[in-house]
């Protein structure tokens, strides 16, 4: 009888250990797919968000073989007095909140059309060249090339790629064709290919005059662009706190002493305190004989933003009534 009991008792315990065990836990899901944001200029994509915010404003034109996204506002009154073509500066948009935004939904109200213009990034910076590595001393074996660890980013940003195993002897190495390296985008002739849609899209609207108003380095780019086109009916530029790209050579101040037209040049300071730059403009329309150029100075207004906007609004406004007959 004990046997029996014993034996019975011996069969069960593999059942008993697999009762105790715990529930297996259910497969891991796999791990979802990151987001990737489709890749493009951040210019592009702003301009792609303000056709969607202002769907009745966006008007696509195109320059070249790409297109861009400009923002248009008829005169709100019944005879137009022309268009006002708004160039923002680096890193701005058609429709910024300082300036470039506010100056285009005001001007329609004294009889200006407005086209704000969305540019093209600025062009990336070229990395510095590395210096040449020293030449090893005589009678010493040149050392081996340090090279990052395995893993660890170097100093451009980029993983290390993996070093290719060395060929056999008896296989001697493929020439292979190198490939054709892209040409670089040369961000002066897009932009001046946009100030050209811009005009023609005004030409074709039958406007009396065209007037370029841009802030920042914007306004370089509009002087630039006239100096080199020598448009006609371009009626007056009005550069308010230009500034010089840091990829462009050639002074403000020798592009404006080119031009004949009437130019507006508005500042923030004081009479007797103007920038290095800003003297370097007046100092040279000077010299030059300028028939119809003009530093304006503003006043900074810190605490009060919309009231140093409208100093803006009408100074440019009052500028522009002395140029043209509504």
């Amino acid at each position: 009888m004990l046997p029996s009991l014993l034996l019975a008792t011996l069969l069960l315990l593999p059942t008993i250990a697999r009762s105790e065990e715990p529930p297996p836990a259910p497969p891991e899901a796999p791990p979802a797919e990151p987001v990737r944001v489709a890749a493009g200029e951040r210019s592009e994509q702003l301009g792609r968000a303000l056709a969607q915010r202002f769907p009745r404003q966006a008007l696509e034109l195109k320059a070249g073989e790409e297109t861009f996204v400009g923002l248009q506002l008829p005169s709100n009154l019944g005879q137009s007095r022309g268009v006002i073509v708004l160039l923002p500066g680096d890193g701005e948009s058609a429709d910024w909140p300082r300036v470039i935004g506010p100056l285009r939904r005001q001007l329609p109200d004294v009889g200006w059309q407005t086209l704000s213009l969305t540019l093209p990034d600025a062009a990336p910076a070229l990395p510095a060249a590395e210096p040449a590595a020293p030449a090893p001393d005589a009678g010493t074996a040149p050392e081996a090339d340090a090279a990052p660890a395995d893993g660890a980013p170097s100093e451009a940003g980029y993983l290390p790629e993996k070093t290719a195993p060395p060929l056999d002897d008896a296989q001697p190495p493929q020439a292979t064709a190198a490939e054709p390296k892209a040409e670089p985008v040369n961000q002066a002739q897009r932009i001046e290919a946009r100030l050209e849609a811009a005009l023609t899209q005004a030409r074709s609207s039958g406007a009396a005059t065209a007037v370029l108003v841009g802030h920042g380095t914007g306004a370089y780019w509009a002087a630039r662009y006239l100096q080199n086109s020598g448009a006609k009916d371009v009626g007056g530029l009005v550069l308010i706190e230009p500034r010089r790209p840091a990829e462009q050579d050639k002074p403000l101040a020798d592009l404006l002493s080119e031009l004949a037209l009437p130019t507006a040049d508005f500042i923030y300071g004081q009479t007797g305190n103007r920038s290095p730059q800003a003297r370097e403009r007046l100092d040279a329309s000077q010299r030059a004989r300028h028939p119809d150029y003009r530093q304006i100075i503003l006043q900074r207004l810190p605490a009060d933003a919309a009231a140093e906007q409208e100093q803006l609004y009408r100074r440019v406004r009052a500028w522009l009534d002395k140029q043209t007959t509504p």
